[in-house]
């Protein structure tokens, strides 16, 4: 298997540290306000990318943190008037629940930054100890200049970064460019108890804290959006690097790109900002997971109608096509080989996750296939079907089978039978519309009728 790695800005061949075992981090959210596309974009592709590691065999512990005390949780809690962690603790919930939706059920733990505080204070005062951190009258900071490989990974060297702090926003530092280990307190903030006296993490420091309580000091996988490059991931390899005096903190580094809307960078002030439950509400789960995964994944991504509406058409015929294959009944038997096919798809994906071409693989097989569903066997049918249910494995687009739905449209489907019988045909052409309204298609075989 073979991706690319941001620290060497190359492809590389993936070897684990420990035979058979991956450990895996991708920065979770600040819980602090509704989630976007951008959002949806890291956390579906780390998912598919888990889920296929998995089907490869692999055991993967795939960890997230959630930053859940920061500035912007504390003035969210200002403007609800409400406690940090009430405001923390609505947008965790709610962040879990559009995972859900999403098919996003691969992450084996959520950290909470607030539950590792005893680990957040012993790796501050390790960094103090060994030279890389010093306290100030309002918190304790990296000094970047002591960590020579500073800006390996987002390949920048430390002359230019440090150039590039034109202005001392902090007085109490000793250089602009370092960076906060520990926040202390101001009047009405929350605050824990520490060595240097009341106050909160920083940002970069709950990761590395997180990381090393469950993984040690190096690991394999890092993964997270490109904006996180600079500085957060950059301060996390100087922290535990610091530290630990190894040569890695991540093996692999892996980013997502950015999400543009209509061509331009989504924002709040331009009034282009998508949020996952706006999109939810007139498409499917699996329309977006097909969208946000039938691209590469390091490329910038234009997000627009168009490209929802095409998703939605090409699921809408994959989802068609496995639905009809599993009511085959035709005595027709194809020459099928599906492992061939599936081990095909597996080596495109093992390629840099390209899951684009695993999906235009998938379309073509449909094509195919579809030509011979009206006489298709039920043998040749469930060999097919494997196809469709190896890819969705980590891609997530069948749709979910909903038992109670399920025996809603078969009777809506008896009642329409019975009217067409009766020749009601302007009465059975309502349920038609009825359910196409709902995203469910049907499509009349003889004397049966099969939905999707």
């Amino acid at each position: 298997m073979r991706f690319y790695n941001t620290l060497t800005r190359g492809i590389e061949e993936f070897r684990e540290m420990n035979k058979g075992r991956v450990n895996i981090f991708v920065c979770g959210p600040t819980v602090q306000d509704h989630f976007h596309i951008g959002h949806a974009r890291t956390y579906i592709f780390f998912d598919a990318v888990v889920k296929f590691l998995r089907s490869k065999g692999y055991s993967v512990f795939y960890l997230q943190n959630i930053t859940d005390i920061d500035d912007k949780i504390i003035n969210k809690a200002r403007e609800m008037n409400i406690d940090p962690s009430e405001v923390a603790e609505i947008y965790f919930r709610e962040f879990l629940e559009d995972m859900a939706v999403l098919k996003v059920n691969s992450i084996n733990y959520f950290a909470k930054s607030t539950l590792y505080i005893p680990e957040i204070i012993s790796q501050i005062q390790r960094l103090i100890e060994k030279g890389y951190a010093y306290e100030t009258t309002d918190g304790v900071y990296f000094e970047v200049r002591k960590f020579s490989d500073y800006g390996q990974l987002s390949n920048q060297s430390l002359d230019q970064i440090i150039h590039g702090y034109r202005v001392a926003v902090n007085e109490n530092k000793r250089n602009p460019e370092d960076f906060v280990l520990w926040k202390k307190r101001k009047p009405g903030e929350p605050y824990w108890e520490s060595p240097w006296g009341p106050g909160r993490p920083g940002w970069h420091i709950e990761d590395t804290a997180i990381t090393e309580t469950y993984f040690g000091p190096e690991y394999d996988i890092h993964g997270g959006g490109s904006d996180l490059i600079f500085p957060h991931h950059e301060a996390e390899i100087a922290q535990m690097r610091s530290i630990s005096g190894r040569k890695y903190l991540s093996h692999y580094w892996i980013h997502t790109g950015m999400i543009n809307v209509n061509n331009e960078k989504m924002s709040k002030s331009l009034k282009n900002f998508v949020t996952i439950r706006e999109v939810l509400k007139e498409y499917r789960p699996e329309d977006l997971r097909y969208a946000l995964l039938n691209a590469n994944y390091r490329t910038q991504l234009d997000f627009s109608k168009n490209l929802l509406e095409e998703s939605k058409k090409q699921v809408e015929y994959i989802n068609s096509t496995y639905r009809k294959l599993m009511n085959a009944s035709g005595n027709k038997d194809i020459e099928l080989d599906a492992g061939s096919i599936i081990a095909k798809m597996e080596e495109e994906a093992s390629n840099d996750f390209d899951f684009r071409s695993v999906f235009r693989d998938l379309l073509e097989f449909a094509g195919e296939i579809n030509r011979d569903l009206e006489d298709i066997s039920r043998k040749s049918a469930d060999e097919a079907a494997k196809i469709f249910r190896w890819v969705d494995v980590f891609a997530g687009i069948l749709f979910s089978e909903n038992n109670n739905l399920s025996g809603i449209v078969e009777d809506l489907l008896n009642m329409r039978n019975r009217l067409r019988k009766e020749r009601k045909f302007s009465e059975a052409d309502q349920i038609r519309e009825i359910l196409l309204r709902n995203g469910i298609h049907i499509e009349d075989r003889g004397d049966n009728t099969i939905w999707w």
